[in-house]
């Protein structure tokens, strides 16, 4: 069987996919509408459901790469492609290591931001570097910045049932979340994703506008595959494969919606 399209196995970089053909399910519509509905927001979503493609997708957006987005439903409701600086944070790296490591992680990405938009000596702590980059790139461009976050839990996802632990990785977290309120008047969007919500840890009790979309009716398809996706967007696909295995269409559909899935959102750990 040769397949005339390219499946993103492992590839969670917009431009990438874009750039080398492989097959997208459209979640621009959704993305559009997002980003007017609200300056801040966040989503959680189980792990392998797609986030870090959406962050990057917004990255993308962002920064005003119209050419990325050709035949996509957004050609057909943005009409400016202004780009933004993008400040884009992607803390997964940060799993299972001790609060020092952490912090360096944290110093890590925002250094390699700093090399665009300049530093200063006496930000001393993470945050008040996140906050001098946000001041910086909207002096150095005239635009608020744009600030995606993507996994902002996976450092205390480990140490939950740790108190001493959890409270040491919460206080950095905390320390550098809060410069967003600060900004806030220099940040055209925010978003943050992650597995779930720690509204007890007061993570984002700085931030009380930001905008929960994860239970969104309007937003719940923009993570994951749609069985209306799978129909329309994957068609052709399904109908090879169908010839494949001798069957029809409809039921090689019926058997792909037969395979196991993903655990339901009620069994994700929270402390919400």
């Amino acid at each position: 069987m040769v397949s005339t399209r390219k499946y993103p196995v492992g590839i969670q970089t917009f431009s990438r996919l874009r750039e080398e053909g492989y097959l997208y399910i459209d979640k621009t519509d959704l993305i559009w509408k997002m980003t007017k509905e609200s300056p801040f927001v966040f989503l959680s979503r189980p792990r392998r459901f797609g986030k870090s493609l959406l962050t990057t997708t917004l990255d993308a957006y962002f920064k005003g790469q119209k050419e990325l987005f050709e035949g996509l439903k957004i050609m057909d409701l943005e009409t400016e492609w202004v780009s933004y600086p993008v400040l884009h944070f992607d803390l997964s790296g940060a799993k299972h290591l001790p609060v020092e490591q952490v912090k360096a992680e944290l110093v890590r990405q925002l250094a390699i931001l700093e090399k665009d938009y300049g530093s200063d000596e006496t930000e001393v702590s993470p945050g008040m570097r996140l906050a001098g980059l946000i001041q910086r790139s909207f002096q150095k461009s005239g635009r608020q910045a744009v600030v995606v976050i993507d996994e902002y839990d996976a450092p205390l996802l480990d140490v939950l049932h740790d108190p001493e632990r959890l409270e040491a990785a919460r206080e950095v977290m905390q320390e550098f979340y809060q410069r967003l309120k600060m900004c806030e008047g220099m940040i055209r969007f925010c978003f943050i994703t992650g597995i779930t919500k720690f509204s007890q840890l007061s993570i984002f009790s700085t931030i009380n506008n930001l905008t929960n979309i994860s239970m969104d009716s309007k937003y719940a398809a923009i993570c994951g595959i749609t069985e209306e996706e799978l129909a329309t967007q994957m068609a052709p696909d399904i109908a090879m494969l169908a010839r494949e295995y001798e069957c029809t269409p409809e039921e090689m559909h019926a058997k792909l919606k037969r395979l196991p899935r993903c655990p339901p959102m009620s069994i994700i750990p929270s402390v919400c």
